[in-house]
C-alpha cells in the first residue's frame, strides 16, 4: 500500500492548521494591543473624572438664567437691598404696581419661579428671601 497520498493529505491539513494557528495568534496579538489601549483609555477617563470632581467645588456657581420678563431683574434688585424676608405684597409695592389681587398673585408666581430656579428661598409660607 502506498501511504504517500495519505502523507500528502496530512501535510495539507497540517499546513492549513498551522496557517490557522498563525492567523489566530496574529488576531490575539491585535486584540491584546486593543485591550491595552482600551484599559489605558479607561484609566485616563477615571483620572479625568477624579480631577473634574475634585475641582467642581472650586468652580464658581453659575447663576441660572432669568425668565425674559422685565420684572425679574427688578425683583432681584429689591431682594439685594432687603434686610428681611419679603412677601409678594411687599415686592408688588416696591415694583410700583397697584396692590390689586392680580398684581400680587403675579408677583407671587414670579417669586415662586425664582425659588424653583434656586435664586430665592421661601423661609416661611409666603415669606421670600435671597438665597445665601
Amino acid at each position: 500500500m502506498n501511504i504517500r497520498p495519505l502523507l500528502d493529505a496530512l501535510d495539507l491539513q497540517e499546513s492549513a492548521a498551522r496557517a490557522l494557528a498563525d492567523d489566530l495568534r496574529a488576531q490575539i496579538d491585535d486584540l491584546q494591543t486593543r485591550l491595552r489601549e482600551a484599559e489605558t483609555h479607561l484609566e485616563h477617563l477615571a483620572i479625568t473624572r477624579k480631577t473634574v470632581t475634585g475641582l467642581a467645588d472650586r468652580l464658581p456657581a453659575v447663576a441660572p438664567e432669568l425668565p425674559e420678563h422685565p420684572d425679574y431683574p427688578r425683583i432681584l434688585a429689591i431682594f439685594n437691598e432687603a434686610t428681611r424676608p419679603l412677601r409678594a405684597k411687599d415686592v408688588c409695592e416696591a415694583l410700583g404696581h397697584d396692590l390689586l389681587p392680580k398684581n400680587v398673585e403675579g408677583a407671587r408666581a414670579k417669586l415662586k419661579r425664582l425659588v424653583k430656579l434656586g435664586i430665592l428661598t421661601e423661609a416661611d409660607t409666603g415669606n421670600f428671601a435671597r438665597k445665601p
